[in-house]
């Protein structure tokens, strides 16, 4: 099926960390300021694609009735990260097939108050009856996603030689950019110094290589690209798409290869099956101005310019030095901050971003010429946007 689908509106509650708001009221408040930059009204939407259920969240009747809706298409999803996606790929499919017109993206979140999902008494992640799907092992001590993550960044510093030294470079890079963000919560400047004095996490993973737990939401609508053409603001077009891969050549924190849980240990990295979203969009990987990703930990932005052949297997620590995924870098990478230091609103701040910069709405973070961005994950699902 050819994709026909185009983002018409965005909007986001504030973001903060102990807001007192139930996600409902963060969502409401999301919701009417994607309808005022959109143009369109309450009555014009007709799908939810909503990235709030369970383990912590609301079924899409409830979000519905909430803000008063009435609608003939639903997908909903879990509320982790790597589901944002989900959430706007099935938006993208349904308006595309006739069975929505326009498809509310909802993602709402209220972490801080909601601890027992990560980490907090009954964690729901680390206590599943085998274990979390980011590598959580309870027997063993890996209680938290961090765990993961930090298991594929100690293999990959023994095979390439990275330290936590350079992989500073990370999180100092997205402070960088959240510096001219003023939607960001993080806003003193990270030198490589404080990063190497705070605490550890989970051995090699300090702090600052720890993305926050925020509260917050974003809504975004996706409609057609004849109707966004029609409405407020410049149309971003959804060009090509991929969705999440899983077998057993992946884990959710590590590029295919590195050799985690049932992964080969042979480089199989950038492979075919991991960039079709190019093929799909009808773009090369040297059209991308700009990369968004996941970045609830720092390895997470390595394995990902890996993973889609921005670099090759273990040269993206190097990579990644000197600024070149800082403002005004050769590849930026997450320029409103990321989860590392904008907002953890589990990733769709991210596409909110996307949006700004292809409209060449996002003041001193600006990239020059962006036309053509792409949010991919580790874990294999990817978007690329264009300027319509």
């Amino acid at each position: 099926m050819k994709i026909n689908a185009a983002i018409a509106g965005i909007g986001a509650s504030e973001f903060g960390r102990g807001l007192t708001e139930s996600q409902l009221t963060l969502a409401a408040r999301a919701f009417k300021r994607a309808l005022d930059d959109s143009g369109l009204r309450r009555e014009d939407v007709d799908g939810l694609s909503i990235h709030m259920g369970s383990p912590i969240g609301l079924d899409y009747d409830r979000v519905a009735e909430g803000l008063g809706l009435n609608i003939r298409y639903v997908n909903q999803c879990w509320l982790h990260g790597r589901f944002v996606t989900n959430a706007l790929q099935h938006a993208a499919l349904a308006v595309s097939a006739g069975m929505a017109d326009v498809v509310a993206c909802v993602t709402s979140i209220n972490m801080t108050r909601e601890r027992a999902f990560l980490g907090g008494p009954g964690d729901m992640e680390g206590n599943r009856e085998e274990g979390g799907t980011h590598g959580e092992n309870p027997p063993f001590g890996l209680t938290a996603p961090a765990g993961g993550a930090a298991l594929s960044m100690r293999r990959y510093m023994a095979l390439y030689g990275a330290t936590s030294e350079k992989l500073a470079a990370v999180p100092i890079a997205m402070r960088q950019h959240a510096l001219l963000n003023p939607d960001a919560i993080m806003k003193e400047e990270l030198t490589l110094e404080k990063h190497q004095t705070a605490r550890m996490v989970v051995d090699p993973l300090r702090l600052y290589d720890c993305c926050m737990i925020s509260d917050g939401a974003v809504v975004v609508f996706v409609t057609t690209e004849e109707r966004a053409r029609d409405l407020r603001q410049k149309p971003v077009r959804i060009a090509g798409m991929q969705g999440v891969r899983s077998g057993r050549d992946e884990f959710i924190f590590a590029p295919p290869g590195l050799g985690i849980g049932q992964q080969p240990t042979t480089n199989v990295r950038s492979r075919p099956i991991d960039t079709e979203v190019y093929r799909s969009a009808g773009v090369d990987r040297s059209d991308v101005k700009a990369v968004y990703t996941y970045d609830a930990f720092s390895p997470l932005v390595l394995f990902v310019l890996e993973r889609y052949g921005f670099c090759d297997a273990g040269e993206a620590i190097d990579f990644v030095q000197n600024g070149r995924i800082g403002p005004g870098g050769v590849l930026p990478v997450n320029t409103n901050g990321g989860l590392l230091s904008e907002a953890h609103i589990a990733g769709s701040t991210h596409i909110r971003e996307m949006v700004r910069q292809l409209r060449g709405t996002a003041g001193p973070r600006q990239i020059p010429s962006a036309d053509v961005l792409q949010w991919g994950t580790v874990w294999g699902d990817s978007i690329i946007m264009t300027a319509a």
